[in-house]
């Protein structure tokens, strides 16, 4: 017979703490100031950016449908790499 060892019930994580974990992301990622260049100049959002951006949504999507959400979901083996990427809008 094998026995399972149940968290504590207060150390459960909600989808609300991942989903500020993907804005926190996106907000390194300067994804609104890039949509803002966008909306002003014309010049489209390149596709890094974009890619990225979709990449954060998915795994937020994906990390908030575990059963139990793991408890270290802030970590970076969860999300997208961002590596070598310039974030600087200008």
């Amino acid at each position: 017979m094998r026995f399972a060892v149940v968290q504590n019930s207060s150390e459960l994580v909600s989808v609300q703490d991942v989903e500020a974990e993907a804005r926190r992301r996106l907000r390194y990622l300067k994804l609104d100031q890039w949509r803002t260049r966008e909306f002003i100049t014309g010049r489209p959002m390149p596709e890094v950016i974009q890619h990225l951006a979709q990449q954060i949504d998915l795994a937020s999507r994906a990390i908030s449908r575990m059963s139990p959400i793991p408890a270290d979901f802030y970590d970076d083996v969860y999300w997208p790499r961002m590596w070598e990427v310039e974030f600087s809008p200008t």
